[in-house]
């Protein structure tokens, strides 16, 4: 039983820091979209040092072990099962930032700092960690999950952001693996950060991270692009690139069922379309600078300006209509999103990517085998169009007995992510990584020579049970 080793756990991190059945853990075992687990115990650590002996012990004795930093996942990765047996490890007091380097432009925090606080600590001097969410995420879980975010299409995912990491293996001495290097260049040998990014805290647990900053936009620009037709996207974005090369710093999706559950779900929300109907589809394009304004130059929204200017004036323009606005108001519209569609039924979320030319040809195909075989269901789609990314959420009406359906939720997601893969070669996880919700796409679409050498490797350097789900 768990609950006979309490007293190794509370002699290491004081009572206080040891949450069992008499606590309230509600805030632990359940995830951002309502994955529900009940976990055994709660231990909230402070050092690296306090998780190296965690692990050790937990190897020890057998006991699993669920990593959890902000809990702000979509995919259940960093809840427990339902049995009651297994232990979250928190990181939510490894909250220091011990460093910010304004000159090598990077810091030093603890896995469980979140994104807003970095961001505020480094705004004294003009620098962020660029990763645009609509959650508010802690740095470890973002290396463990590689996250993305709607400004990948200028800075790229965390893997390009994350400069060195401390980390604790899953084995018998709980291992520490020391590679904090603020060095934006060191090549001598292995990687060892590599097998920590993305890989969803399966080899071990990421407690300190060096971080590479950017310099913060001081110009925006923004407009809400109407395509002539869905097929001219793709024409749309490259033509953009083409134009403003390292200005262009997003380019996102917005389809009109989408758009306007977000209205519906919040009625004080302004409709950059005023009177007019909502469109079928929208883009949010940004354009952004680092510097302030200078008199010797275009500004940002002239800039914007002359691009539409030539856009329309292609002899078959892609461009049927395109609204300047704020750009803080317009992302609010694209942030608000997510919740309204939540709230709009049940919802089967899929995070999805392709190359970049297929992901209109898949929304147009599988609008079509929606209305063949599934008219119950609502496609709201949205996301980061500009790096090939969706997330494409089906909505079924929540008095629909289906609604409660468990087989028929696995028959929905198997349907749709054999389209995704098979059929358009694409991935089921863009950016949200794996958890016990997306698990068994992993078994059913993921190379058998992959899963075997992910074993191998596992089972060398990380033996103990750890994780929210088993490869």
């Amino acid at each position: 039983m768990i609950h006979d080793h309490i007293a190794f756990f509370v002699e290491l991190l004081g009572k206080k820091y040891v949450l069992n059945l008499q606590a309230d853990l509600s805030i632990y075992e359940i995830g951002a979209r309502g994955d529900k687990g009940k976990a055994a115990l709660v231990l909230r650590p402070d050092s690296t040092e306090q998780v190296s002996k965690i692990m050790a012990y937990a190897f020890t004795n057998d006991i699993h072990v669920v990593p959890q930093a902000g809990n702000t996942g979509l995919v259940g990765g960093s809840v427990p099962d339902e049995s009651g047996e297994q232990t979250i490890l928190s990181l939510d007091r490894m909250n220091k930032i011990t460093d910010i380097d304004a000159v090598n432009q990077s810091a030093e925090v603890g896995a469980g700092v979140r994104l807003s606080a970095l961001n505020t600590a480094a705004e004294n001097d003009g620098l962020h960690l660029p990763i645009d969410l609509g959650s508010d995420p802690c740095i470890g879980g973002m290396v463990s999950t590689n996250t993305g975010g709607s400004r990948y299409l200028k800075y790229r995912g965390m893997r390009e952001h994350v400069m060195g990491i401390k980390a604790v293996l899953a084995d018998e001495n709980g291992t520490v693996i020391d590679a904090l290097c603020p060095l934006h260049k060191n090549n001598t040998g292995f990687d060892a950060k590599q097998l920590f990014i993305g890989s969803g805290g399966i080899f071990g647990i990421v407690t300190e991270v060096n971080v590479r900053l950017v310099p913060v936009m001081r110009q925006t620009a923004a407009a809400l692009l109407i395509p002539t037709s869905l097929d001219d996207i793709n024409l749309l974005l490259t033509e953009i690139e083409k134009r403003c090369g390292t200005y262009l710093s997003a380019f996102e999706g917005m389809s009109g069922n989408a758009m306007k559950a977000a209205f519906n779900h919040n009625p004080s929300l302004p409709s950059p379309f005023g009177a007019d109907d909502v469109p079928d589809y929208a883009i949010l394009l940004e354009l952004g600078r680092t510097w302030e304004p200078r008199e010797s130059e275009l500004t940002l929204d002239e800039v914007m300006e002359t691009l539409l200017s030539e856009l329309w004036e292609f002899e078959d323009s892609p461009l049927e209509n395109a609204l300047l606005g704020n750009a803080e108001k317009l992302w609010h519209l694209r942030h608000s999103i997510s919740e309204g569609v939540q709230k709009s039924g049940k919802l089967y979320a899929f995070d999805i990517s392709f190359k970049r030319g297929d992901i209109v040809r898949f929304r147009a195909h599988l609008e079509d085998e929606l209305a063949k075989h599934h008219p119950e269901l609502t496609l709201c789609d949205f996301g980061h169009i500009g790096d090939g990314a969706m997330h494409s959420a089906l909505v079924l009406n929540a008095d629909d007995p289906r609604a409660k359906d468990v087989q028929y939720e696995n028959q929905i997601r198997k349907w749709v992510n054999d389209m995704v893969v098979r059929d358009f070669g694409g991935s089921y996880s863009a950016e949200h990584g794996l958890g016990r919700k997306n698990i068994h796409a992993y078994d059913d679409y993921t190379q058998d020579e992959i899963k075997i050498l992910t074993r191998l490797i596992k089972s060398a350097i990380a033996p103990a049970k750890i994780g929210a789900f088993k490869i």
